[in-house]
């Protein structure tokens, strides 16, 4: 049974490394860049125009959604709720030992592009959205449709969304489920599945709570926890690189140096080329802050604003909160910590880090990071996978899709994490395909609602 597995993830994360590093790796990027200067820099050009609208929009007291939607501000908390997740602590973690500390400027790269891509999505979720029995939905299933017309489009809109389903509702929450329970197995000895205050049959149970209460109590949880966690943890980490001030030129240093010439310093990783840190970098970016893969619009297309290029300059935010901060200080912290290159990976090597500094309280500070970051997007990512069942299967059927993502969040929580995060690179990458399509065709209605 342990050599099939073992094989299963190599054939898995072979496949993976095909798909992204001969057509992900460009389409991804290249999207990015083809927007941004379609859309004359809009990533730049809006950015205070989002950073106004998500800062007016503040609220911890909250608006309740409804059937017409939810704030604009909601739906930007439901998006960052799925984009900072275990990407950002994990995922950092594993980009930066396989490919070493240039991988962060590469997920830099990718997010700046990233901004235009995710700005097109949120306008196109804006646009294409409609009300199925008094309910507003949208997403890329509906715009795929408008971008190929006939069959064409409705098996492309399908394709997404049964991927969608199994990259984010299934797999993607196992990679949730399983960085909690490493986290607090680590911290405290608990037992992964069961673990009382963290294992998988806690998480399952909460999730389930909230999955009932439907899309008013995820818009009213999200908007409370995501602003919260994201201070708390960004504090912790801005308190370690005081600490660790005097290797911070250096880590800076090597983020630039290595993205080029990965032997050329000391913290150079041994065996690492230039497309290794690019494809870690690059995949990371993308799992951490979701721009193309056609996750984060069925949130902003909820959104109640008055013009879809409102929305679109909100989601832009989403994606600098989740790289340009959040990831980039677990990263340094990483960094600083010189503990990349001891054979450390994932949950436990950010733990050392924070241990260095933290004692003993590092682990639990981690775990409890890492409980709210995948928690939310184990919600999140619900959300995105059941707006899909929904479109496919219909509401009746919604339960099940709802004990099928709870019995996956407990699996996933005992498993390996190599053949969790291949089988979740995987499925990204494939769910990504159709979306990038369809905003490539639609690039002209992006233009023309921009300009307006």
């Amino acid at each position: 049974m342990g050599v099939s597995m073992a094989a299963f993830t190599t054939f898995i994360e072979q496949f993976s490394d095909v798909l992204w590093n001969s057509l992900l790796l460009f389409l991804l990027v290249g999207t990015g860049v083809y927007f941004t200067v379609r859309l004359r820099g809009v990533q730049v050009r809006r950015f205070g125009e989002g950073f106004r609208r998500v800062f007016g929009g503040f609220t911890l007291r909250g608006k309740k959604a409804d059937a017409e939607g939810m704030s604009s501000f909601q739906a930007l908390t439901t998006a960052i709720a799925a984009q900072v997740g275990t990407g950002n602590i994990t995922g950092c973690a594993t980009a930066l030992v396989s490919g070493g500390p240039g991988a962060l400027f590469w997920t830099w790269v990718s997010a700046f592009f990233g901004m235009a891509t995710i700005y097109a999505e949120a306008v196109l979720a804006q646009h294409y959205k409609t009300t199925v029995n008094g309910h507003v939905t949208g997403g890329p299933a509906y715009y795929i449709r408008a971008a190929f017309k006939g069959k064409v489009g409705k098996v492309l809109a399908t394709v997404f969304s049964v991927l969608i389903i199994l990259a984010l509702g299934f797999m993607g929450n196992m990679v949730q489920s399983n960085s909690i329970g490493d986290a607090f197995h680590n911290a405290f000895g608990l037992n992964r599945l069961a673990g009382g205050g963290g294992g998988g049959v806690v998480v399952a149970a909460i999730a389930a709570f909230i999955f009932l209460g439907g899309v008013q109590r995820i818009a009213a949880v999200t908007e409370k926890v995501v602003p919260l966690m994201a201070a708390f943890y960004i504090l912790g980490c801005i308190a370690i690189l005081v600490i660790n001030a005097k290797a911070l030129p250096g880590a800076l240093a090597q983020v630039f140096v290595l993205a080029f010439e990965p032997q050329a310093m000391a913290g150079g990783i041994a065996g690492v080329t230039v497309q290794q840190s690019m494809r870690f970098g690059v995949a990371r970016g993308l799992f951490s802050n979701e721009a193309g893969l056609g996750s984060t619009p069925h949130a902003h297309a909820l959104a109640k604003v008055e013009r879809p290029q409102d929305q679109g300059a909100v989601a832009i935010l989403g994606v600098f909160v989740d790289t340009f901060v959040v990831l980039t200080l677990t990263g340094l912290v990483l960094i600083t910590s010189g503990l990349i290159p001891q054979g450390m990976t994932g949950t436990a090597l950010t733990q050392a880090a924070f241990s260095q500094s933290f004692g003993g309280f590092g682990p639990i500070f981690i775990a409890v990071c890492m409980f709210f970051f995948a928690f939310s997007t184990i919600i999140g990512w619900y959300f995105f996978g059941q707006s899909n069942f929904k479109a496919l299967f219909g509401e009746k059927l919604l339960p099940v899709y709802s004990i099928i993502v709870v019995a996956f969040i407990l699996v996933g929580s005992t498993l390996k994490v190599d053949l969790v995060w291949a089988l979740a690179d995987l499925f990204n990458g494939l769910m990504a395909v159709p979306n990038l399509l369809a905003l490539l065709a639609l690039a002209g209605v992006v233009v023309a609602i921009d300009r307006k």
